[in-house]
């Protein structure tokens, strides 16, 4: 996995989240390079609540660092990935599948591109 892969059917954050039309909400590959071997994901929120965008819904820790989880856009969660709990290794092995994170049913957000994320990561010191 390359830390420049980007994915054409999801919208990007500033802060390399990604979110599918369905909603599914990961990190992206830049953003599990960045991190290096995850080691815990504590999602926070559950189904039902309630998130803005911008919120906080958990965090990741790696064997570098601990960083918040941002939600790309506001509605309600619908469904949380509990195997990450057990297995936060899914985000190291496949962060565009089955290491997603939380489903949310909203509106978008400030999100960008696959052009727009494409270029941020082209000008990152990364």
């Amino acid at each position: 996995m390359s830390a420049t892969e980007v994915k054409d059917d999801r919208k990007y954050t500033k802060d390399h989240e990604w979110i599918t039309p369905e909603g599914k909400v990961g990190i992206t590959a830049f953003a599990v390079d960045a991190l290096g071997d995850i080691t815990l994901v504590d999602l926070t929120v559950k189904a039902g609540d309630s998130v803005k965008a911008g919120d906080a819904f958990g965090t990741i820790e790696s064997v570098k660092t601990l960083s918040d989880l941002f939600a790309p856009v506001a509605g309600k969660v619908i469904a949380v990935n509990a195997e990450l709990e057990e297995k936060p290794e899914l985000v190291n092995e496949d962060c565009w599948g089955a290491g997603w994170m939380v489903q949310i049913e909203g509106a978008d957000g400030d999100l960008m591109d696959v052009a727009a994320y494409s270029k941020l990561l082209a000008e990152s010191d990364h």
